[in-house]
């Protein structure tokens, strides 16, 4: 580790800097697409701006380099170093979906030290340093219990029946419906963001997270952490910044998922016609 600074102190800086675009992300709501990036992929101009302020910012407050989703940065696994999507959920912030925030870790050495996910539009603030407690706006929270996958709510990750790519479609539907068999309560939020943070809070008991990006997953790996929870990849190995998916959840409620995650078998086993996702 080189982190230098305590980082509660980091935090209370990262939480002043992410309170000071509440206004600017909520008047942005329904921003079109600026920057296409991908299928089904995007960045609006608010991204482009709310990503250049907070790296400024954050460089000026903290000494401390960025690497953000629509600029990129430094090596997220040497050092300190902000890892910031300034807006997880576009396409759901772009078409006026309240489940959309900014999402910012501070990483050391690859592994993550805090985690902030602002959820304006549904007002919820959700931060951590890595040995907790989880933080609601500014209220510590328990720390989650022993739980069951039958009476949990799951979060899942994006699902396209024609997707390819490292985790194809027809896997991602598998999940899907072996999960459903143990509990119903399956939600599709469109956010990584949101799915993890929830399950730091206790609001789902676990998440399916078929992304890589560390944008995407290091803040809320450390708010899971933060709450008690157990974070893995999706065969079970310690999630790292290098991992190429995200299971989390409650303890108990993570190990009957990774049950049905490993009774599947390999994803990359599956066909992979279609579009790439």
């Amino acid at each position: 580790m080189t982190l230098s600074r305590d980082p509660r102190e980091l935090l209370a800086v990262a939480s002043d800097l992410l309170d000071g675009v509440h206004d600017r992300f909520v008047s942005g709501v329904g921003a079109p697409s600026a920057v296409h990036k991908g299928p089904d992929d995007f960045a609006t101009a608010v991204d482009l701006e709310l990503e250049k302020r907070l790296t400024g910012e954050l460089r000026d407050r903290t000494g401390i380099d960025v690497h953000g989703e629509e600029f990129g940065g430094p090596d997220l696994g040497s050092g300190p170093v902000w890892v910031l999507d300034p807006i997880d959920g576009t396409f759901n912030y772009s078409a006026g979906l309240p489940t959309a925030g900014t999402l910012l870790a501070l990483l050391d050495d690859g592994v993550p030290v805090l985690g902030l996910t602002w959820l304006p539009l549904v007002g919820r603030r959700y931060a951590a340093v890595a040995d907790g407690p989880l933080l609601e706006g500014g209220t510590p929270l328990p720390a989650l219990g022993r739980t069951s996958l039958a009476s949990s709510i799951v979060g899942l990750g994006a699902l396209n029946i024609d997707s390819r790519g490292r985790i194809p479609g027809a896997y991602r539907l598998q999940v899907l419906a072996q999960l459903s068999r143990v509990s119903s309560r399956i939600r599709i939020h469109g956010s990584t963001g949101v799915d993890l943070a929830f399950t730091a809070a206790g609001i789902l008991g676990g998440a399916v997270v078929f992304g890589h990006n560390a944008w995407d997953n290091a803040a809320g790996v450390a708010l899971v952490r933060a709450a008690g929870g157990v974070v893995t990849d999706l065969g079970g190995k310690p999630w790292t910044v290098t991992s190429d998916s995200v299971l989390a959840g409650a303890p108990g409620v993570h190990g009957e998922i990774l049950d049905i995650l490993g009774s599947l078998g390999d994803p990359r086993s599956e066909p992979s016609g279609g579009r790439t996702q």
